[in-house]
């Protein structure tokens, strides 16, 4: 069962590498209109090259083994042949890029930003000013080499699916912090009373935390496949094959398998440290006048990350299972016109501060919201044991699941699988008894001065710091087996982050009464009244 309403809504930083000079923007003389810069031609001159070379590269192995062309007059065309096709490549890469760049052109207007580009299909596009909600800019280590940047010109609304933003790609660093404080210049709001500066900063010591954070079997077993792929590139994988064999020559299986599982560990924790470093070295995050959050990060590509506060609808303070028991978490930004879930290329731009000590988050989270304390600190509604009780039915009958297939499939086929099977069980079981506890102990929700905050997740524990005002509607779902067990889900209906954030298996009457309180008026009209024990009928929360 569903039902719906909706209505209106009532700390230690580093300093940067220097950067190369900078080149002024080109105009074209006698208008406002402005061209992208020359020097996108070296970068696709450059990129191109890498890709002709990781092509020519297993080719030219090929050659010298001489199990393609052979040897001889024949290696040799062979050999002219690729490193002509290598150049044709870069050649024409560039001049398409030319033709791009030459039938490219934006102007910055009072009231417009005008994007005109294409050839044989001209493209014109055009965004309004007042709809402008950001300005990003990043800058992979070869634009940073020739001092230029991507800006990225968002209005933060959705299009086909699309946000509607248009791409500057590249012009001079200069160009790009011009636009950007031209386009987000924003007069200071009168409410503002936090001064304006850094929020926070870029703090070595949080590096401990990316290992636990960071997908590292993943990034561990990616590396073992890398290493097996490298060698059959180079016909050494049965060497690297037999090396491992006699490393472990006289060990049994289960510590050969322990062992080569303990160095992929190592490998992706290494990895992990690596990705950590790469995204938030230099990292700072800081108000500007203006009211405008912004995140700036990176060590070879640098990011600028811009979010205005008039669209911040509250935070989300996330505690990855692998680092909530040393005590961290990061800081989300709930906002109009971030990036939804799924877009690959702009996933983490709602990050406004990376997995630090549960304290720093906490600090971060009331200084962007102005608050004294934060609200994700406030004391939570527990749920009813129902809701307990129902994670540890998912939990045990997910983890039973297998463990019957793999019997039943011993009891046919062969007594081997009975064994598995009961192993999977004695580590299965337990673990998900845990698991379903965990999750039932971060359930809660309650309303904090302006904010309405909900939590829940075991893999990722998510505490919500909603603001009441942003709350448009709220979704009331009840399956058979909730109606039967009293519970119910809610979920407030927003335009910022996800769309909708949820109190899961909450008890009806605490649950509407919490959202009657969170938003008064908005669900009244919804509710059914409940008879007072002198047989009058009040307005009460007896069911939606």
């Amino acid at each position: 069962m569903t039902a719906e309403a909706s209505g209106p809504a009532g700390p230690t930083g580093t300093s940067e590498a220097p950067e190369p000079p900078e080149v002024p923007v080109t105009v074209e003389p006698g208008t406002d209109w402005h061209r992208l810069d020359r020097r996108t031609l070296l970068v696709t001159a450059a990129v191109m090259t890498g890709v002709a070379g990781g092509v020519v590269l297993p080719v030219l192995l090929g050659l010298s083994s001489g199990a393609w062309f052979g040897s001889g007059p024949r290696r040799g065309i062979g050999l002219v042949l690729l490193f002509t096709g290598a150049v044709l490549l870069v050649a024409g890469a560039v001049i398409a890029e030319y033709l791009t760049w030459r039938h490219t052109r934006y102007r910055i207007g009072p009231d417009r930003v005008d994007l005109h580009s294409g050839l044989l299909l001209v493209k014109r596009r055009s965004l309004a000013r007042e709809r402008i909600r950001s300005v990003d800019i990043t800058a992979h280590p070869l634009l940073r080499i020739l001092g230029l940047v991507k800006v990225r010109i968002g209005t933060g609304e959705s299009s086909g699916g699309k946000e509607s933003s248009l791409e500057l790609n590249p012009v001079a660093r200069a160009e790009g912090d011009r636009l950007r404080a031209e386009l987000l210049d924003r007069p200071a709001e009168p409410s503002a009373a936090t001064a304006d500066g850094a929020l926070a900063r870029f703090d070595p010591r949080w590096i401990r935390y990316a290992p636990p954070a960071f997908p590292t079997l993943v990034l561990g077993a990616a590396a073992a496949g890398a290493l097996m792929q490298l060698s059959d590139w180079f016909g050494v994988q049965n060497e690297v094959i037999s090396t491992i064999g006699d490393l472990f020559a006289g060990v049994s299986i289960t510590l050969m398998v322990l062992a080569l599982a303990l160095a992929a560990l190592i490998a992706g924790a290494v990895g992990s440290l690596g990705l950590w470093v790469e995204m938030w070295w230099n990292y700072r995050l800081e108000r500007e006048p203006g009211g405008v959050l912004r995140v700036r990060r990176g060590l070879f590509t640098t990011r600028s990350i811009s979010v205005e506060e008039r669209r911040l609808r509250g935070i989300e303070l996330v505690e990855p299972l692998g680092v909530r028991g040393f005590g961290a978490a990061r800081v989300d930004a709930i906002a109009t016109g971030l990036a939804k879930e799924g877009d690959a290329d702009h996933e983490d731009l709602h990050i406004l501060l990376p997995v630090a000590p549960r304290a720093v988050a906490d600090e971060v989270a009331a200084l962007v919201l102005r608050e004294p304390g934060t609200p994700t600190a406030a004391p939570l509604t527990a749920h009813p044991r129902a809701a307990r009780s129902r994670r540890l039915r998912w939990a045990l009958g997910s983890a039973a699941a297998p463990a019957v297939v793999l019997a039943g499939l011993g009891l046919w086929l062969t007594p081997v699988l009975l064994y598995i099977a009961a192993g999977y069980a004695v580590v299965a079981l337990p673990l998900a008894v845990s698991l379903a506890r965990d999750a039932y102990r971060s359930l809660g929700h309650t309303v904090s001065g302006r904010y309405l905050v909900t939590r829940s997740g075991t893999m990722a524990r998510r505490t919500v710091a909603l603001r009441r005002s942003g709350v448009i509607g709220w979704t009331i779902t009840r399956s058979l087996f909730q109606r039967r067990a009293g519970l119910i889900t809610l979920t407030a209906t927003t335009a910022a982050g996800a769309g909708g954030y949820s109190v899961h298996d909450t008890a009806e009457g605490e649950g509407l009464l919490f959202a009657a309180e969170a938003v008064p008026g908005l669900l009244a009209p919804f509710l059914e009244p409940v008879p007072a024990p002198d047989g009058t009928r009040s307005s009460g929360a007896g069911g939606a």
